[in-house]
């Protein structure tokens, strides 16, 4: 579930309007039998490392909606961009059950900027505001950036480092939002770790067989009109494709 706060840039919707249409996509979501949800600002574009109370308060409003009408599903929240710390003060204000966190270790060059690793900062936080339950999915090699700082960095000494730094669990992805993450990375990843491996982009109805053996995947653009990540929701997509895991569970 991707949003944009009516604060922003491309902000056209009323919080009620917004809130409004979140409620209806988790809807379609949990009845199609999805496993749980993420709630992300992704149309807040540009993104910015100062993101404001107003943000905060906005993505609070919206998730304690969605777990109103989902208070059984495992949900999380991201808060564009790099804001671990306060996605982690929505997610407990909220009662929700974990976030999506970049920048965990190492330093990326974002298109936002240079992004620093934050572990240290965000464990202490997370234990200052008594939220030890919310967990932390942390994203490794984060799409959208350049890793030549960390060339010298095997993805799998990156995914031992976050382990290290005490990670609920990991996340692999494509290069960019919607692209295919590489299956051989997920394999080396997963056996150089004990913590969950996710897969975070480019999961498909045709590919999904790839990622099989993934603790869990992370589906947006697939699940939309045209295979676009913008676009809106399509309920038929989303139907299909969880009628192919239920099969691929049995």
């Amino acid at each position: 579930m991707k949003w944009k706060n009516s604060c922003t840039p491309l902000g056209c919707m009323k919080m009620s309007q917004i809130i409004e249409e979140a409620c209806r996509e988790a809807s379609v979501y949990r009845d199609a039998g999805i496993d749980g949800l993420i709630i992300e600002n992704m149309h807040d574009i540009p993104y910015s490392f100062s993101v404001g109370p107003e943000v905060c308060a906005c993505m609070t409003a919206v998730c304690s909606a969605v777990r109103g009408i989902c208070p059984a599903l495992p949900l999380g929240v991201q808060i564009l961009s790099a804001a671990n710390q306060q996605a982690l003060a929505v997610a407990l204000g909220s009662g929700l059950d974990f976030i999506r966190a970049e920048g965990f270790v190492f330093s990326h060059v974002a298109d936002e900027g240079l992004l620093n690793a934050c572990a240290g900062d965000l464990l202490r936080y997370r234990r200052q505001i008594g939220a030890e339950h919310v967990q932390i999915f942390t994203d490794i090699k984060k799409k959208h950036s350049s890793h030549a700082l960390t060339s010298d960095v095997s993805i799998e000494e990156t995914a031992r480092a976050a382990e290290f730094f005490l990670s609920d669990g990991l996340i692999v992805t494509g290069a960019a939002t919607g692209a295919e993450a590489d299956p051989k990375e997920l394999t080396e990843v997963s056996q150089s770790v004990r913590i969950p491996v996710l897969i975070g982009s480019g999961v498909t109805y045709d590919n999904v067989e790839r990622y099989l053996d993934a603790s869990g995947m992370i589906i947006g653009s697939h699940f939309k009109q045209g295979g676009h990540w913008a676009n809106t929701l399509d309920p038929e997509q989303v139907k299909r494709f969880m009628g192919k895991i239920h099969n691929l569970r049995k």
